[in-house]
């Protein structure tokens, strides 16, 4: 056997020095949570700077050869019970100049370790080769990326004043912005919107890297107009000097802070300024007296909770405001359908077997984040690879119960009192996939607070995604299901409108409040308190309790709505009502808590919901088409039919041609538009400026679509070969005009495109549209709630509460016991499993 010397000196060309720009992981193991601080330590590669736990190193020397490795072990230090609190310079927790949180003090020891045989020299040693030290003191001295990641997400969050801000030029155009009701100008985007303060158009935002966002119409207006800043609605606040809006400049491409955006938003009808001492300061005060009710009650503080251990009862570090994700993850890989793909048929050793060879890195170049088998698109073709599933790393670190132990005894000052706070488990920190799914997303990537339910919604729409063409593996079908849109026309016939979802957002009907006697006697000794100038205390507040049925009722109650009858080939009103057309394994109800008040004063609903252990939604499902009712003529497909028929009305195309628009174009919109109005036809001109076809004469237009509906056999066959559906094929080309590139891209920003139905009126029989899509009866149990303390989402703390082995347990970050008293009532988010009949 070779001395260990000579051994790691024949390995030196597996020795690589670290250079300034090579991201260097020493603080997690890229396939597991071990860290420094596990009983095994960690091992950092020495050629690829990759981190592995003591389980997963051997794995990472089968697969690539690379036998040195850096080992650091770190020990706990005894540490005096009176040490001092530091001062914090940066609103962190766990960086330099961060919060203290007490956190024990480690001693660290460092050692060279060459596989398979695990030989150890010993570390710093003046006998190991110069390109040996010269690299452990390169890894020593650098920044992990793992924390160089987390500081720079903090630091990115600090707004500059923009330099367009005091000079902005606002347009008189009559503009008047409503407070609610928004849409894209050019699209039928209706989140993600923002208000550019010059003209006051309200457009859709940027599209992410994944499909997601917006069409990039407010980035495209600023290029074609140069108007420079925009604020994105559903952010302001009253408190528009903080950073509660979010302001973005174009051509600083940056988030700003506008010193005048009270003025440059008065400009379009939402005045703040009369709002901020007077209604907006009584809501924040009422709000305020419940905050500590709130947090005592959602958190259980105060409660004897008893601690929980083991598989499935792990608890996720806070990363600084990653409640949201902690709390949503906590209940999704609850499920049946999560738990199975990515923890009890899915191992760790198979996911990164199969990984490629920098797993950290290699995520922001593909198409889907979460699974395996993704489609890269390189410069010479088309290659298929699979991917590390980070989404199978978490799953592990939280249902294996590795790493659900009690922590050791920790000097905490600040916790002392806390009944969980001396036998807490340390929990696992979600970096990595936190990393990965929010990867170029502007939002999550943020280490601001998010929305649950955006994280939600986000979170499916990337795992399914990454399962793309492999339906049977999707585990985010379990919450999909079928909608369906009975309109009735005032001509008498009627339309069905389907689509999918994945869950139900439901209005909160405060009439159908069953305390409304002591609601009156509660406003009655409000007011009389408000004439005496004296404030409630919070145990007289009494809050409206709304069953959850009336809340479901509100769902699929009949509404009028404004409407384009192909009938009448006018605008009337129809009579909306909808269903289910099918019920999903696992139902998620999001409840509209957040609402805005005139002069767009946001305000959180405070109210009770009154939610049953078991709900019946039987009565929800959709009817279908009925004996005897007649469908609405099919809406004209991009005017191919009606455009040899239907003429342009002259007064619309003058009006538009009057802006500066091309004539032809302008009776093109009028003709798609059906002669509508101005407005419409406005709409569709805007959203079609850009198509490759906006210039051919009209009489030509039939002959082109005919002739774009047929697409090359070998172009479909070669998306087939990819693991897409041939009908999925067919559309995807046709609407790319047959580009096997931006077909693909088409396709996965179109997940939903093979249950998706392509008519206005359509009979309820058909198929397609719940193809594949779990159905069963309409009885649920309550299996999870995500509930919510603050005034606004993207504010306060999330905490979860989970129906696990017939008990209710409560996941607080990394605090996990069983409750005692699970706040139903205050939920934001409820998570329902389907009882098998």
């Amino acid at each position: 056997m070779l001395d260990p010397m000579d051994l790691l000196r024949s390995n030196l060309s597996r020795v690589r020095i670290p250079e300034p720009t090579n991201r260097i992981y020493k603080q997690e193991c890229c396939v597991s949570f071990d860290s420094p601080k596990s009983e095994g330590g960690l091992f950092i590669d020495m050629s690829t700077f990759l981190a592995f736990g003591k389980d997963c190193v051997d794995w990472n020397y089968e697969k690539t050869g690379n036998p040195v490795y850096l080992h650091i072990k770190q020990t706990k230090k005894l540490v005096p019970e009176d040490r001092p609190l530091k001062k914090p310079t940066l609103l962190a927790i766990g960086v330099d100049g961060g919060f203290d949180n007490n956190e024990p003090e480690y001693e660290e020891a460092h050692s060279i370790v060459i596989l398979p045989d695990y030989v150890s020299l010993s570390f710093p040693s003046v006998e190991l080769p110069e390109k040996v030290r010269l690299a452990v003191d390169a890894i020593l001295l650098a920044e992990g990326a793992e924390r160089k990641e987390q500081l720079a997400a903090w630091t990115a969050d600090k707004k500059e004043v923009s330099a367009y801000a005091m000079s902005l030029q606002q347009i008189d155009n009559g503009v008047i912005i409503p407070r609610s009701g928004w849409k894209c100008a050019k699209c039928d985007k209706t989140e993600n919107l923002w208000l550019n303060l010059t003209d006051g158009m309200i457009l859709c935002g940027r599209r992410n890297w994944d499909g997601t966002g917006g069409n990039n119409h407010a980035f495209e207006h600023y290029k074609e107009t140069g108007y420079p800043i925009a604020v994105k609605l559903g952010t302001i606040t009253a408190d528009l000097e903080g950073a509660g809006s979010d302001v973005f400049s174009y051509p600083e491409d940056d988030s700003v802070l506008d010193p005048l955006l009270a003025q440059h938003l008065a400009f379009f009808g939402i005045d703040f300024s009369s709002l901020q001492k007077t209604e907006m300061t009584t809501a924040e005060r009422e709000l305020d007296q419940n905050t500590n009710f709130d947090w005592n009650r959602i958190q259980e503080s105060g409660q004897e909770v008893e601690p929980l251990f083991g598989p499935g009862y792990t608890g996720l570090v806070n990363l600084g405001n990653s409640c949201y994700l902690a709390s949503t993850m906590q209940v999704v890989l609850s499920t049946k359908s999560f738990f199975s793909r990515y923890y009890s048929n899915q191992s760790l050793k198979a996911a990164f077997e199969v990984a490629p060879a920098d797993p950290t890195v290699d995520l922001n170049m593909q198409l889907g984040s979460l699974g395996s088998a993704q489609l890269l698109l390189c410069f010479d073709g088309w290659v298929t690879f699979n991917q590390l599933d980070f989404q199978t790393k978490l799953a592990h670190g939280m249902l294996s119960g590795k790493y659900s132990i009690p922590a050791s005894e920790k000097i905490d000052i600040a916790n002392a009192a806390a009944p969980m706070s001396s036998s807490k488990q340390e929990g696992i920190p979600p970096r990595m996939f936190k990393a990965v799914i929010a990867a170029n997303h502007p939002e999550f990537s943020s280490m601001r607070q998010q929305d649950a339910f955006e994280f939600f919604l986000h979170l499916l729409d990337q795992v399914g995604r990454a399962n793309a063409g492999h339906p049977e593996l999707d585990p985010s079908r379990s919450f999909k299901f079928g909608i369906e849109e009975r309109l009735l026309c005032s001509s008498g016939k009627v339309a069905y409108n389907k689509r999918g979802d994945y869950l139900l957002s439901l209005n909160i009907p405060l009439h159908e409040a069953t305390n409304k006697d002591q609601l009156e006697a509660f406003n009655k000794l409000k007011a009389e308190k408000k004439e005496e100038g004296k404030e409630l205390s919070s145990d007289e507040i009494v809050r409206p309790r709304v069953p959850l049925e009336a809340c479901l009722a509100s769902f699929s109650c009949p509404e009028e709505v404004d409407f384009y009858s192909t009938a009448l080939k006018t605008k009337t009103t129809a009579i909306k009502t909808t269903g289910l057309t099918s019920f999903p394994d696992y139902l998620m109800l999001h409840m509209k808590k957040f609402v805005m008040e005139e002069g767009w004063v946001p305000k959180k609903l405070d109210v009770y919901i009154d939610v049953p252990d078991i709900i019946d939604i039987s009565h929800m499902r959709s009817k279908g088409i009925q004996p005897g009712e007649e469908l609405l003529p099919e809406a004209v497909d991009e005017g191919k039919v009606e455009s040899e028929k239907l003429l342009a009305n002259e007064e619309i195309v003058a009006q538009l041609v009057s802006m500066g628009f091309n004539h032809l174009h302008c009776q093109k919109a009028a003709i798609n538009t059906c002669n509508a109005g101005v407005e419409e036809a406005m709409n569709w001109l805007l959203s079609h400026m850009d198509d490759p076809d906006i210039d051919v004469p009209i009489s030509q237009e039939s002959e082109n679509a005919e002739a774009l509906s047929l697409v090359d056999q070998s172009k479909v066959d070669t998306l087939i070969s990819f693991g897409f559906q041939e009908d999925i094929a067919r559309k995807a080309l046709r609407a790319s005009g047959g580009d096997i590139e931006k077909a693909t891209d088409w396709i996965f920003s179109n997940p939903d495109a093979a249950s998706s139905s392509d008519m206005d009126a359509t009979s309820s029989s058909t198929p397609s549209a719940d193809a594949g899509l779990p159905d069963g009866g309409g009885r649920y149990r309550l299996m999870g709630v995500v509930s919510h303390i603050g005034t606004s989402t993207h504010c306060g703390h999330y905490v979860a509460h989970i129906f696990k082995d017939g008990r209710w347990v409560i996941f607080n970050d990394d605090k996990v016991g069983a409750s005692i008293n699970p706040p139903k009532d205050m939920g934001y988010l409820y998570f329902f499993e389907r009882l098998n009949s």
